[in-house]
């Protein structure tokens, strides 16, 4: 499966898509993680906090890894330093996930390739909320 680069491609992503975790999501809500997360609930999606620091942001249950989701999850939105992104598309290729969202600034050409390898579609380096912005609202 080729990156997702494309407007096309990201804006069917985000149509069909309707569960994204936020992979190092923060309480705080003037962190990038918080206002983006805030901003895809708004739109509708159903938003999923994963950081293993918290039991609960915005209200919401936060879970400390991808695989302790009990539901299934279409983009999993990584708010992470690149070098851990790698053990992160391992886990969202364990759960079914149907793409890997590497925020902007967030760059890992090796997790990438095996995201792709895997099926699941790949957005690097782009914010989640400038490109819904953008492309659907």
């Amino acid at each position: 499966m080729p990156l997702t680069s494309t407007e096309k491609q990201i804006k069917s992503l985000l149509d069909e898509s309707t569960t994204i975790a936020v992979v190092g999501m923060s309480p705080k809500s003037q962190r990038p993680s918080n206002y983006v997360a805030n901003y895809l609930i708004a739109q509708g999606y159903t938003v999923i906090p994963v950081n293993p620091g918290h039991d609960e942001i915005l209200g919401l249950t936060c879970y400390p890894e991808l695989r302790a989701i009990p539901i299934a999850v279409d983009i999993v939105d990584i708010f992470r330093k690149s070098s851990e992104v790698g053990a992160i598309v391992g886990q969202a290729v364990g759960i079914g996930a149907k793409a890997v969202w590497m925020q902007q600034g967030i760059v890992s050409e090796l997790a990438a390739k095996r995201a792709m390898d895997a099926g699941l579609y790949v957005v690097m380096d782009r914010c989640i909320k400038v490109e819904h912005s953008r492309l659907i609202s």
